[in-house]
């Protein structure tokens, strides 16, 4: 059961992290019909890929990323939304207002329930629902930085599983590295061109 939940969410969320960069090399093509395909697609496999992470973070007695984690949900729904509805459209409000609510109520309630920080486990599991939350939402208002938000959160991630005896989602988490900074890297670029268009 362990092994199949790690595989299962770290080859869906290693999946959303290739087509959030196959979206932006798209962007950067001037196909906008295929970097939104790709966006969606990208959103639909982050959510397929959360139960099975709060699950295995619910068995390590990891509650501070479970319980964030899984607030991160609506987020991810906006992400889809507005992919869905394409990034001219304005975001329904409600998506927008309860993602905004669960990050911080999620982030409190972890900290109460743990009745403080006393590991190291729980500092990286901060980093990592730091990460999640904030380049969860960063990225579904299509904002770059969310893919900085995003090395963070892996580099916690990679290293709380690795500790934790889950060495292939420890893996997959260094892989989805490489494609976030890919990503990162092209929307850089593009806003390089932007700029050197307006000169």
């Amino acid at each position: 059961m362990i092994d199949l939940l790690q595989w299962l969410g770290g080859a869906f969320y290693l999946l959303n992290k290739i087509f959030l960069s196959l979206s932006e090399h798209a962007y950067n093509h001037d196909d906008r019909i295929r970097a939104r395909q790709w966006r969606i697609v990208s959103w639909l496999v982050y959510l397929i890929g959360l139960s099975p992470w709060v699950i295995l973070f619910i068995l390590k007695h990891n509650w501070i990323a479970a319980s964030v984690e899984a607030s991160g949900a609506p987020a991810m729904l906006l992400g889809l939304v507005l992919a869905w509805r394409g990034s001219t459209n304005k975001p329904p409000s409600f998506l927008n207002y309860l993602a905004i609510i669960c990050i911080p109520l999620g982030f409190i309630y972890s900290l109460y329930d743990f009745g403080g920080l006393n590991t190291l486990n729980q500092w990286l599991e901060i980093g990592l629902v730091l990460g999640f939350l904030v380049g969860t939402y960063q990225l579904a208002k299509e904002r770059a930085s969310g893919y900085l938000w995003y090395i963070l959160m892996h580099l916690c991630c990679a290293y709380l599983m690795w500790v934790q005896d889950y060495p292939w989602l420890s893996v997959q988490q260094v892989v989805s590295l490489v494609f976030i900074v890919d990503a990162y890297q092209v929307t850089q670029k593009r806003k390089n061109i932007i700029k050197t268009d307006y000169n």
